[in-house]
């Protein structure tokens, strides 16, 4: 299993990031023409909750594990990992199916419980990749997280067609079948996955190597990732069920305009921030040795020198995104009624500055993991999660802004947390971690020695 440098690696990762949401932004364009933007406002419903269980299951397990395994803590974290969160990843899978109902009533959508139910096995097997992702990250192989991405969104692009084209016609089957389609892409993927990491060359664990020793120092670093990663799902979540209960007071099309900033906007504004994914990733890896040894000063240094690279890359995206987004609209979201269309370019437009924001907070968040302190990307990330959720509410609520609240809401919310961050990554100060692993490290080390 070969490594690469933090460049190759980088680019490696962000080609698969983007040919990954390159494929997703095409797939919309049959997508919305089979759905509209009805159907479109009932699919971006079912995603909260989904992306919260995610959270808890599988969001914190890659930069984790990667950072553990990087920085010779645990070579083999992984073997309990898979235990740990294949339980908790069932679980999650469960309380998904459990909460299809409620959920459905809060955001006053029936079909909303079909698709939950549908969604529901899926949890599970996200949990498997993200570990598989994490062991070759913490070894500095980038190429299997960007071949399963790809792999995840193919399979869910050829699934999704074949499916909704079978029940075109049928908005609420149309959006079954496009769930299901997820849920067949992620079961394929973990299968893909699993035989890279059995075809893998895995480091032998120590004589005395019991899985459980090791699920609390598992825990110690992923709660706080998983912490920070599940504040914006939640706040989504509260956010369509507010924001669509504010908007049905003053339009008829609530839940289509929804589906417009959420299922579109939101889209073509994350393309462009996959390129800058490989950053955040490959950073982990170079940054936790240094941040691991004491060198606090060096591991800055790359951390600074990651969040350069990001602004060089995504500030050039924003201005090509704000220019080109009536072309990107008609092109990809052409199915959209001209009204459609015009809101989601003057909502994109309005949001092209995220892709500088978005970009810089998922860096600077891995950076700030890298140098062992990931209870200040938790804190940043609440912080902002709860305000956009305010905000949005309060301008799409006494304001003749509409939707358009919501987007001013986010642009405000990624730059505070962009600037939180980087006043975080500054303060850093010693080579103190917030999560000692040194005791536990130093015995894996002794017994590998001695064997």
């Amino acid at each position: 299993m070969k490594s690469q440098s933090y460049l190759k690696g980088a680019f490696i990762i962000s080609a698969g990031g983007f040919i990954s949401k390159l494929l997703g932004a095409l797939y919309r364009i049959p997508l919305v023409a089979f759905l509209g933007g009805e159907g479109m406002g009932i699919y971006q419903m079912v995603y909260p909750l989904y992306c919260i269980l995610l959270t808890v299951s599988a969001s914190g397990i890659p930069t984790g594990i990667a950072r553990i395994i990087s920085s010779n803590q645990c070579p083999f974290a992984e073997r309990p990992a898979f235990r740990l969160y294949g339980a908790i990843g069932l679980v999650g899978s469960l309380i998904m199916f459990a909460l299809s109902a409620p959920l459905a009533k809060a955001q006053g959508e029936p079909a909303v419980e079909l698709c939950c139910q549908i969604l529901s096995p899926a949890v599970f097997f996200v949990s498997v990749i993200s570990i598989v992702r994490g062991y070759f990250q913490g070894r500095g192989n980038m190429l299997p997280t960007a071949a399963t991405e790809v792999a995840e969104q193919a399979i869910k692009v050829a699934f999704g067609l074949i499916l909704c084209y079978i029940f075109r016609g049928d908005a609420l089957r149309g959006v079954a079948a496009a769930v299901l389609a997820v849920t067949i892409s992620e079961v394929l993927s973990a299968v893909y996955a699993g035989l890279l990491y059995m075809r893998s060359k895995k480091s032998a664990a120590p004589l005395y190597f019991r899985p459980a020793d090791w699920y609390k120092t598992i825990l110690k670093y992923t709660v706080p990732l998983t912490f920070t990663a599940i504040a914006m799902p939640l706040s989504q979540l509260i956010e369509s069920i507010a924001v669509v209960a504010i908007l049905r007071g003053s339009a008829d099309n609530a839940t289509a305009l929804w589906g417009v900033f959420s299922g579109c906007a939101i889209t073509l504004v994350n393309l462009p921030v996959s390129l800058t994914y490989g950053l955040a990733a490959a950073g982990v890896p170079c940054i936790s040795p240094l941040a691991e040894r004491g060198d606090i000063s060096a591991a800055k240094s790359k951390a600074a020198r990651a969040m350069l690279m990001t602004l060089a890359i995504s500030l050039p995206c924003a201005v090509i995104l704000f220019i080109f987004s009536p072309l990107a609209a008609d092109l990809i979201f052409g199915s959209l009624s001209a009204a459609e269309r015009s809101l989601l370019v003057s909502l994109v437009r309005m949001m092209s500055v995220n892709c500088v924001t978005l970009s810089l907070v998922q860096t600077s968040s891995a950076c700030i993991t890298s140098l062992g302190r990931p209870l200040y990307g938790t804190i940043t990330q609440w912080v902002t999660s709860v305000a956009r959720v305010v905000l949005s509410a309060a301008l799409v609520a006494f304001t003749n802004l509409s939707v358009s609240g919501a987007a001013i809401s986010s642009n405000v919310c990624y730059l505070v947390a962009v600037l939180l961050n980087i006043w975080y990554i500054m303060r850093v100060r010693g080579a103190k971690n917030e999560n000692n692993f040194s005791g536990i490290g130093n015995k894996a080390r002794r017994f590998n020695a001695v064997r």
